[in-house]
């Protein structure tokens, strides 16, 4: 769809896609959090393996993977997609999620893989090399490019994107990039949106976050149901008003996440 188009470019976006990953455990998120059992040793085991680049696991604890899957519903066999995946670091998750049974699509626009001297396409190729994760493919195109042809898929993820197509290019925007990653999913299919969380009335556009009633709105006018709605990415002891670069905040920032559903 054209009208998200003007967001491909943005050097800003470029430098966002980038950030690490967050906080710790919050166990005091809102009472109607549907918080994942820990009971997924499987998984656990998996994801700690040495097999597993270190500097991947060593963000775990802040992005807390296996919980994350689980609440999202992602389980062996599935068919998958990380869009917006740069280097990689979900698209691996979600590969040990499903198995060998399953298969993960990496999915990156161009521009991203062309970022700071090929930066992501360096870390996703290394990630990749030797068929080390023989489920995954890759999927170049532009997010407004992504059409039914290309799935369908059970699931789709995106980490710390949804803020930028909303805050540079505005909700239509957002809604458009909405409506294609709809498209790609079976009916019945589950997309995962985690965010930085900003606070109403702020600039959330100069501190790189946004609302999650923004990103519910947005979600709800691309067609999605709203099944899930979790604290586990929460970090309370960002106050949710600096700038997800700020020094100590970098890493640690508040997160929503949000488990969208396409009708049957």
């Amino acid at each position: 769809m054209s009208t998200i188009a003007p967001y491909r470019k943005l050097p800003l976006l470029a430098a966002v896609l980038v950030l690490a990953a967050c906080g710790p455990k919050d166990a005091s998120g809102p009472a109607d959090d549907t918080m994942p059992s820990t009971d997924a040793p499987d998984l656990v085991a998996l994801l700690a393996a040495d097999s597993r680049p270190e500097a991947d696991r060593a963000r775990d604890a802040g992005r807390r993977p296996a919980d994350v899957t689980e609440f999202l519903g992602i389980e062996p066999g599935m068919q998958v997609i990380d869009v917006i995946a740069a280097g990689g670091w979900y698209t691996e998750v979600l590969s040990i999620a499903v198995g060998t049974e399953g298969s993960v699509a990496s999915h990156n626009p161009p521009f991203v893989l062309e970022m700071r001297d090929g930066a992501n396409e360096k870390a996703l190729s290394d990630r990749l090399a030797g068929n080390r994760l023989p489920n995954v493919s890759r999927l170049n195109k532009d997010v407004a490019e992504l059409s039914p042809e290309d799935g369908p898929f059970d699931a789709a993820i995106t980490a710390m994107n949804l803020h930028d197509i909303y805050n540079r290019n505005g909700e239509e925007a957002a809604v458009g990039a909405m409506r294609n990653i709809y498209s790609i999913l079976k009916p019945g299919g589950v997309f995962g949106v985690i965010d930085h969380e900003g606070n109403e009335g702020q600039d959330n556009v100069a501190v790189h976050r946004m609302l999650k009633a923004d990103a519910i709105r947005v979600a709800e006018a691309a067609g999605f149901v709203v099944e899930g709605d979790s604290g586990i990415l929460h970090v309370h002891s960002d106050d949710r008003t600096q700038h997800v670069f700020a020094e100590g905040v970098r890493g640690k920032t508040h997160r929503f996440l949000l488990k969208l559903r396409k009708p049957e």
